[in-house]
């Protein structure tokens, strides 16, 4: 009779563990953004020009995702999408063997990289290091102040943490966007400048590169950023060569 009590209150114990773990697994991640607004409310891609692709590439990036082996994520909107194209070059010799996703989607605000976040295959990864660079679509037109720009960054490195507790995050400053220094540029740097205060040094780290691709007097050069936003392949190169100490640093490589 002890025997089988001990065989039965082994299995409820057992039973009890695995159900607490699932729901440690499932909770809800918790933010610290008290105001809520657009750039920190997860949303769906719904521009025209973008929803059905979107859709196919959120799909594709999950079925990368749920295959595991990922040590390195890249979160952003079309300048990380870019890496892709652009950018392959550099991609495959920097990051290509360090098994390296990409989930950069062109025409993201933060409040999609969210929706994102909140619906892919997380659960079975755990990367060593998250890239982010976000929020230049959010500075477009006035729908967005710099301080909501920089709740939606807190949100998604919050989301990271929850979610991917054992991963590393470099945040990255928004990269200069326009020909010569303007007011958006500026919402961005303020918004940018918010946004680091998460970094604690340890689990978030934060990097501005930006001035690598500026010259001395502010300005963006066509041979960097062909339309001023999107970098070429120069200007991954100097993306990937800015950073390269600091993601060998986290990714805990040899220097």
């Amino acid at each position: 009779m002890k025997r089988k009590i001990t065989a039965i209150t082994i299995l409820l114990l057992t039973s009890m563990m695995l159900f607490v773990g699932a729901c440690q697994q499932e909770r809800t991640c918790e933010s610290s953004i008290v105001k809520q607004h657009a750039a920190v409310t997860p949303a769906q891609q719904t521009a025209k020009w973008a929803v059905q692709w979107w859709a196919k590439r959120h799909d594709m990036v999950n079925r990368r995702l749920k295959k595991g082996k990922v040590d390195m994520l890249f979160i952003g909107d079309s300048i990380t999408h870019g890496w892709e194209n652009r950018g392959r070059k550099i991609w495959n010799e920097y990051y290509a063997k360090r098994n390296a996703v990409n989930m950069g989607f062109g025409g993201d605000r933060t409040e999609h990289v969210l929706w994102r976040l909140d619906n892919s295959n997380l659960k079975k990864i755990s990367p060593k290091l998250a890239v982010v660079m976000i929020g230049t679509n959010n500075s477009d037109g006035d729908a967005y102040t710099a301080e909501e720009i920089a709740d939606g960054i807190i949100a998604i490195c919050e989301r990271l943490r929850c979610k991917l507790p054992k991963t590393r995050i470099l945040l990255l400053a928004i990269f200069p966007r326009n020909h010569e220094p303007s007011a958006q540029r500026e919402k961005n740097a303020k918004a940018s400048l918010l946004a680091s205060q998460i970094a604690d040094g340890k689990m978030i780290h934060y990097l501005d590169i930006n001035s690598g691709f500026l010259s001395k007097d502010g300005m963006l050069s066509r041979d960097i950023m062909p339309d001023f936003l999107h970098p070429n392949k120069a200007g991954y190169k100097i993306w990937a060569e800015a950073i390269e100490p600091k993601v060998a640093e986290l990714m805990g490589e040899k220097q």
